[in-house]
């Protein structure tokens, strides 16, 4: 059986603010409910190691969420950071920000590491994965032309993939690419298979 099929007893509930992973997952088949838009304080320990940030992040927007979830519920949530050496690069909050993220991570090779939590009534699953990507080296035109025209302020280390500076900067990827699009759908898939087939199906009333 198909996994849409098997999640047909759930109510899948995606809580992210991002059209990108919302277009991932309905392009996986898999139905859900969007959450309605609540505050998470985003911050996370300086001691926490840089790979380890996405994952407890999604954790914490778990966590965050206000409603309670009955017993066939599951709720996804989910946080992606762009990774340089020791540094996480989150949003932007300006364009001129968004030039100097562009600028460091031109001629470099970064990660772009996605955390995912998995969480019902009873049970919870946190898990990551990682992508290597390369950027060419990029041009200060190219970057303000991007900038100008995308407006990348939604975005972890201030770029799309799947955009202009996609197509023209990255010389090369290590891993799933949808992850660095803000989901890692393959694996989400195979995680939601393992944890629904670990759910008694009492749980199912």
């Amino acid at each position: 059986m198909l996994l849409h099929d098997k999640l047909k007893s759930y109510e899948i509930i995606l809580a992210s603010a991002s059209p990108r992973r919302r277009e991932l997952l309905r392009a996986s088949c898999i139905e859900y409910r969007l959450a309605e838009k609540f505050e998470c304080d985003e911050n996370y320990p300086s001691t926490l190691p840089t790979e380890d940030v996405a994952a407890y992040l999604s954790a914490l927007k778990s966590h965050a969420y206000p409603a309670t979830l009955t017993t066939n519920q599951i709720l996804i949530t989910a946080d992606t950071t762009v990774v340089l050496g020791n540094k996480v690069l989150g949003k932007p909050h300006s364009a001129q920000e968004a030039c100097a993220m562009l600028a460091e991570l031109s001629g470099k090779e970064h990660s772009v590491v996605t955390g995912v939590t998995l969480r019902t009534t009873e049970r919870e699953r946190t898990f990551s994965a990682r992508s290597r990507v390369r950027f060419a080296e990029l041009s200060e035109e190219q970057i303000a032309y991007y900038v100008e025209h995308y407006k990348p302020m939604d975005k972890a280390g201030a770029y799309g993939i799947q955009e202009w500076i996609g197509y023209i900067g990255i010389e090369s990827i290590e891993g799933s690419f949808f992850n660095v699009m803000g989901l890692p759908v393959q694996r989400l898939c195979r995680e939601l298979e393992a944890f629904i087939e670990a759910w008694p199906e009492c749980h199912l009333g």
